[in-house]
């Protein structure tokens, strides 16, 4: 039997999650704290300096100092930071950036990752996640095996000595402690493969005859590597490989197209599994209750939140609000202000309350990502419960989508096109449409508005995708593996044109 560390773990969780639970009845006065810390933490750096930190002593004072920022108004500041310059955005000089290219845009996001970032937002998460995991299962043996933790890769920045820039899980896995080192598994070497195939391979042959206890990372990619190790050791099932495997943390992507799969990889009763939400620009989520899908927003990290109500995103003089202005049940787009430079910071996820003691999120879509094309206001979230539908109601299973208007074909007629790759396909692909089309206008009221009568809107169409489409589609554009991820809804046709030309083509 493998050394069983979890019980020497359980008293420094213990008293975290003691901690976490202030978040329900102090919640404001924590991210006042927060927003003074980070304050007072840059007031010195050039930044600090144009917008009058060392005279800001409450909220209502920074709101009024610094206008809401995205990635192309900082994008001046973080080069200066990549080329070596201190006391920009953060006091000090930066070493790490982490590469997002998101999926809206195809030209790179570069993030700036500092110490502080990384201790105080990324690894305190990571920390979290586990700690509110044992508080769930204290029959956890966590640490009794290894965790298989899935990474990017990351290159030299601008040459500069010991500075990086690559997917922010690379950066994770460079700087991480000798005790999560001693813990994961493949090596450095593997890990920090750039060519995702080869990795993924090489992972595989590396971890199949290891004990491993738990699993991090992307659904999708994590997804490829299991069913590679299947395939290569014959198995039917990833519990014959790893039979103390109890949990999967994952992030980066929804997994509900993904859950009904991976309860065929994984026919473990007891098998776990827990949604995290980070990101390159931090550590925001953890699903800390198993029953419920929302996630604890983390409030105590060096990150400090507002939100603007959706509806007036794209309005001129939008309100923002912090954290204790918000209300249920609203979809908001999230800014953040982080010891890693950004400030006030439009991250591009929009989320939805579901309570406020403590405080509880949602992820619902991208601010880019949603089809507004004739007043539907057709979200992700929207998306995945009508997909999640189709598919109990004809026994299908989606691997990966994306969906765009039709804005008027010869016949006038304005409807939504799905391209859509399955890993089982549905009884027919007549029922599936129709379940889907029906579920939307019962979850969403302004897509039934636009479908009344068929007046505005016609039926959705469904192409069926060949298999591999998407992953050949991001081998394309070189983002294959990693944190690169298919745009689900998209208002513009770019993506699906290309994706239906490379359909055609095989």
């Amino acid at each position: 039997m493998a050394m069983n560390l979890t019980p020497l773990a359980k008293p420094v969780f213990k008293h975290r999650v003691k901690k976490i639970a202030k978040y329900a009845v102090e919640a404001e006065s924590i991210q006042r704290s927060v927003l003074k810390r980070l304050i007072t933490g840059a007031s010195g750096t050039e930044w600090g300096v144009k917008h009058g930190y060392s005279s800001i002593n409450a909220y209502e004072q920074f709101a009024k100092s610094v206008a809401v920022q995205d990635y192309e108004s900082l994008k001046g500041y973080i080069d200066r930071m990549r080329r070596g310059e201190k006391d920009v955005l953060w006091r000090g000089r930066c070493k790490w950036y982490a590469k997002s290219s998101g999926t809206t845009n195809d030209k790179s996001k570069f993030i700036p990752v500092t110490p502080e970032g990384l201790q105080r937002a990324h690894y305190k998460g990571g920390f979290d996640v586990v700690a509110q995991y044992v508080a769930n299962n204290p029959q956890s043996r966590i640490f009794s095996g290894k965790g298989l933790i899935l990474g990017g890769s990351h290159a030299s920045n601008y040459n500069l000595p010991g500075s990086l820039v690559g997917d922010l899980s690379a950066i994770l896995i460079e700087n991480c402690s000798p005790f999560v080192n001693f813990m994961r598994v493949p090596g450095k070497d593997i890990a920090l493969l750039s060519d995702f195939e080869e990795k993924m391979d090489k992972i595989a042959r590396a971890t199949c005859n290891l004990n491993v206890t738990n699993l991090s990372g992307v659904p999708s990619w994590m997804m490829a590597v299991l069913k590679h190790m299947l395939d290569i050791t014959g198995k039917q099932g990833v519990e014959e490989l790893w039979p103390n495997l109890e949990v999967f943390f994952h992030g980066g992507v929804a997994f509900t197209p993904y859950r009904e799969q991976y309860l065929q990889l994984i026919r473990k009763p007891d098998m776990k599994y827990m949604e995290t939400y980070n990101a390159s620009e931090g550590f925001f989520g953890i699903q800390n209750d198993p029953s419920d899908p929302a996630m604890l927003l983390m409030i105590d990290y060096d990150i400090f939140y507002e939100f603007i109500p959706f509806e007036e995103f794209d309005s001129p003089n939008p309100r923002v609000l912090p954290l204790w202005e918000v209300e249920v049940g609203k979809n908001y787009a999230m800014l953040i202000s982080t010891s890693c430079g950004l400030w006030r910071y439009m991250i591009g996820d929009t989320v939805r309350f579901t309570s406020k003691d403590p405080y509880k999120i949602v992820i619902t879509g991208r601010t880019k990502h949603f089809i507004n094309a004739f007043g539907e206001e057709l979200m992700v979230d929207n998306a995945e419960k009508g997909l999640k539908q189709a598919c109990e109601a004809t026994g299908a299973q989606v691997l990966e989508y994306t969906a765009a208007p039709v804005f008027m074909d010869a016949n006038a007629q304005c409807r939504h096109q799905w391209l859509i790759e399955f890993a089982k396909e549905p009884d027919t692909l007549e029922h599936f449409t129709d379940v889907l089309d029906t579920a939307l206008q019962q979850i969403n009221s302004d897509y039934e508005a636009k479908r009344y009568k068929n007046k505005t809107m016609q039926k959705l169409e469904i192409e069926v995708a060949r298999k591999n489409l998407f992953n050949d589609w991001l081998k394309s554009k070189g983002k294959l593996g990693g944190q690169h991820k298919v745009p689900r809804l998209s208002n513009s046709r770019q993506y699906i044109e290309e994706l239906m030309l490379l359909n055609r083509e095989k």
